[in-house]
């Protein structure tokens, strides 16, 4: 095994300047991350200087078998922690070979409104807590947590130390340094209510960067749970029962309601969610029903309130912000399973681009 260590680590710059691009993009199911790898000549720090390429969509429920050719867009370059000196990851979107966008590719309608004047003039910025549970292999039960059975009750757990109450920091910590080496804007990770459950911040990101790099996050965790033995879980409500659920907190906040008098613009923003609050919770994400009960620092699925400083509204406005008169807010309606693309596009759209 040493000699298998020994050339994965190998390092390729002192004989060719060829590196290893890992293209990475969405399956089917919104969930499931697929990649390949393949070989480049050189360095490449541009994504539009990328080839495109292509893969059999019928294998990921992309494409019917007669037509199964999928193309990829390269659209955002992140630096490989795994291969590591100039090799990299790259975010991708798919295409049809006409250049249509595949249904599943949600990067692309994302895109569309953030480039809109009016979202671009307001600079929205973007910081996600990802939460997400770790779980034992073979038996799909989370990590730290006896066969079959269940830990104490919940309260010893929230950002604790010890072999009794964290399990699972040494992936955690590996994905935190991970994501800063690949240029990801990670920003903290802490351990959440429910044992075996994590969260990790990505952020402040302006536009469409936050999905970027929340997709790329994700891709770096499932890679390292995977070389940990260790399955991830970003299901909602993976243990019924008296048990906190997994979100993706999305604070947000845009150019006027970060200068003075930003207040009042938060509080409009907040109405116009409110009116539109179905809308957003039909593609927060799969499950949500489970989580969003009116427990367990949530907010009932069927109601829209939001407060200063209250874990159980649909928005949460931090009383700083309340104190300074301007600043951010925090939708606490996405699930943990939710797409980026998808929560802040459609955030920014009824936000600025929705007329009162």
């Amino acid at each position: 095994m040493s000699l298998v260590s020994d050339l994965i680590n190998l390092d390729l710059s002192d004989s060719t300047k060829k590196i290893i691009a890992e293209y990475i993009w969405i399956g089917g199911s919104g969930m499931d991350i697929r990649s390949k790898a393949r070989t480049l000549p050189g360095s490449v720090s541009d994504p539009s200087k990328l080839p495109k390429w292509n893969y059999d969509g019928s294998s990921t429920n992309q494409a019917p078998g007669e037509d199964s050719e999928v193309i990829l867009y390269p659209q955002a370059i992140f630096k490989d922690p795994f291969r590591r000196g100039n090799n990299i990851l790259v975010i991708c979107d798919a295409y049809t070979p006409a250049g249509e966008p595949i249904p599943t590719n949600k990067r692309a309608a994302a895109a569309k409104i953030f480039s809109h004047p009016d979202v671009v003039a307001e600079v929205t910025w973007y910081g996600i807590e990802q939460e997400y549970t770790l779980l034992q292999k073979d038996v799909k039960w989370p990590l730290g947590w006896p066969v079959g059975g269940f830990p104490g009750p919940q309260g010893p757990y929230y950002c604790a130390a010890g072999a009794d109450k964290a399990f699972g920091r040494d992936i955690v910590d590996a994905h935190y340094k991970a994501c800063l080496y690949a240029g990801i804007n990670i920003s903290g990770i802490n351990g959440e209510v429910m044992p075996g459950q994590w969260e990790f911040q990505v952020g402040p990101s302006v536009g469409i960067s936050a999905g970027d790099e929340l997709w790329a996050a994700r891709y770096i965790l499932e890679r390292i749970t995977e070389i940990a033995g260790v399955v991830l879980s970003f299901d909602p409500k993976p243990i019924q029962g008296d048990w906190n659920g997994a979100g993706a907190h999305t604070n947000y906040s845009t150019k006027s309601m970060r200068e003075d008098g930003g207040y009042e613009v938060i509080k409009k923003a907040i109405d116009k969610l409110g009116l539109r609050h179905k809308e957003h919770i039909a593609a927060y994400g799969e499950g949500n029903e489970r989580r969003l009960t009116g427990r367990h620092e949530t907010a009932d699925i069927n109601t829209f309130k939001w407060g200063v400083a209250n874990r159980g509204a649909s928005i949460r406005v931090g009383r700083d912000t309340e104190q300074a008169g301007k600043g951010y807010f925090e939708d606490r309606r996405p699930a943990s399973n939710m797409d980026p693309y998808v929560v802040t596009s459609m955030i920014a759209e009824t936000t600025l681009l929705l007329k009162a």
